[in-house]
């Protein structure tokens, strides 16, 4: 198997505000949010990021797609070094996160031009894709309607077609199917399956055992900033289910760190 992606002993730590002190509970100036975590994915997989809220999960996903940089370590993509050759990296990935804000005043079909542009994609093929993932998506009625008048489901939709319209070979998704309906949810997991098909790598951040039972083939567990446990998901949970076997390893780590 063809390892596409190679995460190599990262590790990212933030300055804590007196606010976020307090909020914290802590006396502490620095916190360590990922602390010498390594994995790697092959290409053609779904790979996913297990962990409680404030893991490390968001901050790892970041890094990778360089939008934040690592105080230590690297990551491969595709052979691309995301320290060295950043643009070239963004190039080979797509990052969908909860956190992508739309503008309101814009439509669908506008921002897929606008990001088809910001790759470079050529208008015939720009075209073709815009045609084909409105259609998929059941977005074609509503290309014109701006972003501020559209539903939340059809809004991550919307934001789920934009980071993918330069075809990217590893796509990234941090906890997608957060606040959507049941009807949106399966719509987004069914991509998700579609791109595994056609060959791509997906990296898929969640706290939600089902999902990941459902899609991953492979799943890293971090608690704490650390890698806890990667393998296959049948290896890890064997005759268990994997949320029986997540809270034997939290337990367990958080109990030793105590």
């Amino acid at each position: 198997m063809e390892e596409i992606l190679k995460v190599e002993n990262i590790r990212k730590t933030f300055k804590l505000s007196a606010k976020q002190k307090r909020i914290n509970k802590t006396n502490e100036t620095v916190k360590v949010a990922v602390d010498g975590l390594s994995f790697s994915a092959v290409r053609g997989e779904i790979y996913g990021l297990l962990g409680p809220n404030g893991a490390g999960k968001t901050t790892t996903l970041r890094i990778i797609s360089s939008l934040i940089k690592a105080d230590q370590g690297d990551v491969l993509v595709d052979g691309a070094s995301v320290v060295k050759e950043p643009e070239k990296v963004r190039g080979k990935i797509g990052f969908l996160t909860s956190e992508l804000k739309l503008e309101d005043f814009f439509t669908p079909n506008y921002l897929f031009d606008f990001f088809s542009d910001l790759h470079r994609i050529p208008k015939d093929i720009a075209n073709e894709r815009k045609e084909r993932l409105f259609k998929k998506f059941g977005v074609e009625g509503f290309k014109e309607v701006k972003i501020a008048d559209l539903s939340t489901g059809m809004k991550q939709k919307i934001s789920l077609i934009i980071s993918i319209v330069h075809d990217p070979e590893i796509i990234i998704f941090d906890e997608p199917t957060n606040g959507l309906d049941v009807i949106t949810a399966k719509v987004v997991t069914d991509f998700l399956q579609d791109l595994k098909q056609e060959g791509k790598t997906v990296i898929l951040s969640t706290h939600i055992f089902s999902l990941v039972e459902k899609l991953c083939d492979r799943v890293g567990i971090i608690i704490d900033g650390k890698m806890i446990l990667s393998d296959t998901l049948q290896a890890i949970v064997k005759d268990r289910s994997l949320e029986e076997v997540f809270f034997d390893i939290y337990d367990k780590t958080v109990g030793e760190n105590r």
